[in-house]
């Protein structure tokens, strides 16, 4: 599998990526750099990449996973619910495929704020 890290302010986390259409456009695009955006506890930002949905698209998400919303090209990351949950799990505004998930602890994300800087990169071990 391939593996990225995600760095936002002080925190860095490592996850894998499935072996999806999606999921491979994203890892070529590498590195991305954006401001972020925060939607509850999901933290998204606009990439260059341009992708359909693709059949495992889904609006439930688990605790943990990457996404990729076709809508506006916006890599992702859910760590809770979101104004759009129905209970403590994370969901989407609408579909969004499934790309990765995050290994440690996501409650850290809860420190970021709306125009704080992403990295995500290619994990080099």
């Amino acid at each position: 599998m391939k593996k990225i890290k995600i760095l936002i302010n002080k925190i860095s986390l490592t996850a894998e990526l499935r072996d999806t259409p999606t999921a491979n456009q994203i890892y070529d695009a590498l590195p991305i750099a954006a401001n972020v955006n925060t939607w509850g506890d999901e933290i998204y930002c606009s990439t260059i990449v341009k992708a359909y949905l693709e059949p495992n698209a889904s609006e439930e998400l688990k605790i943990g996973e990457i996404g990729y919303w076709p809508p506006c090209n916006a890599f992702c990351i859910f760590f809770g619910p979101t104004p759009a949950s129905i209970d403590d799990k994370p969901r989407a505004a609408s579909a969004v495929n499934i790309i990765g998930i995050i290994h440690g602890d996501t409650a850290v994300f809860r420190s970021v704020n709306d125009g704080d800087k992403l990295r995500i990169e290619k994990e080099n071990k």
